[in-house]
């Protein structure tokens, strides 16, 4: 397959490239096709992978190399390409998600990414529960609940809940006193 990068730079690539390309490079690759339909549609598919901060794994990895955090995102990229289809169907019905340390390994740039995508499906109407200890994701949480006070058999009663504001002003919160903190350092 002969095609143009973005740049305008000529590149002839086989199947096995696509397959090695990072799902960056392959957006990059497939915009020099823009009068093809397939390659469009491969490009719109990608970058939802790309709004997911997963624009760098290959195109053709295998699923069993991802980590618990990569299969997560992707699981969210199957249903925002879903929605997509979806999108003004007649009996669209919310979906709640929960996601478990969705940020473990990621990059603060990253994290940002997946903050963005989850609120774009809170704004499309489901709901999002989120497990979590990045201070980043909870503070942009509609509500908190604060299991503890501390962890395993000492924990596991709900210390706090509210909004992170309110959260943050529970002195037995150890949640509650590291929003507190960083609240401080931000002012």
């Amino acid at each position: 397959m002969a095609g143009r990068t973005k740049s305008g730079a000529p590149r002839n690539w086989s199947i096995a490239d696509v397959l090695e390309a990072s799902v960056d490079e392959a957006i990059d690759f497939l915009g020099g096709f823009p009068s093809s339909r397939p390659a469009m549609r491969a490009v719109e598919s990608l970058k939802l992978l790309q709004e997911t901060g997963l624009g760098y794994l290959r195109v053709g990895q295998p699923v069993n190399t991802l980590s618990g955090g990569e299969c997560q995102r992707l699981k969210l990229v199957n249903h925002l390409a879903q929605s997509q289809a979806s999108a003004g169907a007649p009996g669209a019905r919310p979906v709640l998600f929960v996601f478990d340390e969705p940020t473990t390994g990621l990059h603060f740039e990253d994290v940002r990414v997946l903050l963005k995508v989850l609120q774009r499906l809170v704004d499309e109407g489901n709901s999002v529960l989120v497990i979590e200890h990045n201070l980043d994701v909870i503070r942009s949480a509609d509500w908190l609940i604060d299991l503890g006070p501390e962890a395993g058999e000492d924990g596991g009663l709900i210390v706090a809940q509210g909004t992170p504001e309110e959260v943050a002003a529970i002195l037995e919160s150890h949640t509650g006193q590291a929003l507190a903190e960083m609240r401080q350092k931000l002012l």
